[in-house]
């Protein structure tokens, strides 16, 4: 005797797609604001001559379901049949008990339609050998066209490598830009040349320069919310900003970690998981050690804190910054940076009080701000990127490195008052070697009046620029399709 009856699933399925039986239902759930996925998306599964299955990518709470029912509001107002769309997800105690083929079948007996079919299934990573029926829905039924999200990405990944090669696209949605932050606030934008390229800066002058970081004055009292809030679609059009902090704290670590993450990977001590990304989140933007770590988590395996610090990867809560050789300056080999996904997380875990008036805490933040947006507007590119500090003095670092076969770009922040940076900085070394082969830097700043290019004699020269214009502009050129030309 079956578990769950069909009659159960049919009922799961009209709760979950209202529209079949009031059209105009979806628009309580889809917002009006858009992020940059959701283009994307819809041009993958209505390319008229491509067929492509989209898989959406992402943390909890980046704005996943929102977009599927954006996608689902688009093909309704473009006169597709709503009993045509089928919703469902995963994450459902109930759907989880049965596989891909039987939902569809179900469906299909309560709607034996014909046509092309829109199908969107959410928190795929939930249903058993999921990248398996994916394929054989692609290869068997050409009606179908399939947009699915998962909130574990190699999960996703590893299935796409084995199953959906030319079948389905990953679209990997970080936490928002400060740029897409802007927008979805529909913030008045600062009047910018067109397709303005942060490469381009080093050609202006001063009193270029100084108008236009005049024109971002406006947004100054945003970026400060966008660093505590960070870039969660909802927590951001919150008018409650301690509840909203509130809700991010329960969702990762009760929903993510404690449930998201054991379920996913297996894993054994969930107390041991809780401690290790607090952990994580003291030392973030610092070189990780995994042997201090594991001893200071109870001296418990350096194989078992590996294998939690993958979890955490793959669930989309932090990214591991790798150490990087530039040029000839010898660089600390093996150890990694960690970074929180957003500092919004990291935040809300830690409950720092005031912390915009914490110099070295807000320097944290910029710092994975900047590391952020950088993964995101590279990701479709070949761009490795990652951290250099020198081997022989550990002082000596770069914040972020980004390396192409034509480009090497670094970044450093100096998120503070008095943002000099002495002749002997390794950002400064490395801009006068010519072996390092650097072709652009940015030494990002605090105030909108520091900006221009450093005193210190380089081949490269040193653009010092401020993190609202840095973030803003390059989140700008993501949203222009220029992604990996910075």
């Amino acid at each position: 005797m079956s578990i769950v009856n069909d009659e159960q699933i049919i009922k799961i399925l009209r709760k979950y797609n209202p529209w079949w039986r009031s059209p105009s239902a979806v628009k309580e759930e889809s917002r009006p604001q858009k992020r940059l996925a959701y283009y994307e998306a819809l041009k993958i599964i209505k390319h008229k001559t491509i067929r492509r299955f989209a898989v959406l990518s992402g943390a909890r709470r980046v704005g996943k379901t929102t977009i599927l029912y954006q996608m689902i509001d688009h093909l309704i107002d473009e006169g597709i049949n709503p009993k045509n769309i089928l919703y469902v997800s995963f994450d459902n105690p109930i759907i989880k008990l049965v596989n891909v083929e039987a939902v569809l079948s179900i469906y299909e007996t309560i709607y034996p339609l014909e046509g092309i079919r829109y199908i969107f299934f959410d928190e795929i990573q939930y249903t058993d050998h999921w990248e398996l029926w994916m394929k054989v829905i692609y290869d068997s039924r050409k009606e179908l066209r399939l947009t699915a999200t998962g909130s574990a990405s190699p999960i996703l990944e590893k299935g796409t490598a084995d199953s959906g090669t030319g079948r389905w696209s990953v679209l990997r949605i970080p936490t928002m830009s400060f740029y897409e932050y802007c927008r979805i606030l529909q913030l008045e934008e600062p009047n910018l040349l067109d397709r303005l390229r942060l490469t381009e800066l080093v050609k202006m002058n001063d009193s270029e320069l100084g108008d236009l970081m005049e024109r971002f004055v406006p947004l100054s009292g945003h970026f400060n919310r966008y660093l505590m809030i960070g870039g969660f679609p909802e927590l951001v059009l919150s008018d409650d900003d301690v509840y909203a902090q509130r809700m991010l704290r329960e969702d990762v670590v009760e929903k993510v970690i404690k449930r998201d993450v054991l379920t996913l990977f297996n894993i054994r001590s969930p107390l041991l998981m809780e401690k290790l990304f607090l952990y994580l989140c003291m030392n973030s933007t610092e070189i990780f050690s995994i042997t201090t770590a594991a001893k200071e988590m109870e001296n418990t395996s350096v194989a078992t804190i590996d294998s939690y610090i993958e979890a955490l990867r793959m669930s989309n809560l932090i990214y591991l910054a790798k150490p990087m050789d530039v040029g000839s300056k010898g660089a600390l080999k093996g150890k990694p940076k960690i970074f929180i996904a957003d500092a919004a997380i990291r935040n809300a875990v830690l409950m720092i009080d005031d912390v915009l008036s914490d110099e070295k805490e807000l320097g944290v933040m910029v710092e994975t701000a900047v590391y952020k947006h950088m993964v995101s507007f590279y990701q479709s590119s070949t761009a490795q990127i990652g951290y250099f500090r020198k081997a022989k003095d550990n002082q000596k670092e770069v914040d972020v490195v980004i390396e192409l076969p034509r480009e090497k770009i670094l970044c450093e922040v100096k998120y503070r008052g008095n943002s000099h940076i002495s002749a002997a900085d390794a950002i400064v070394d490395l801009c006068r070697d010519e072996k390092s082969k650097v072709t652009n830097a940015f030494l990002i700043t605090k105030q909108l009046d520091d900006f221009g290019i450093t005193k210190h004699e380089t081949k490269v020269p040193i653009l010092r620029i401020p993190a609202i214009a840095f973030l803003y502009l390059l989140g700008r050129a993501e949203a222009d399709g220029q992604n990996g030309k910075l």
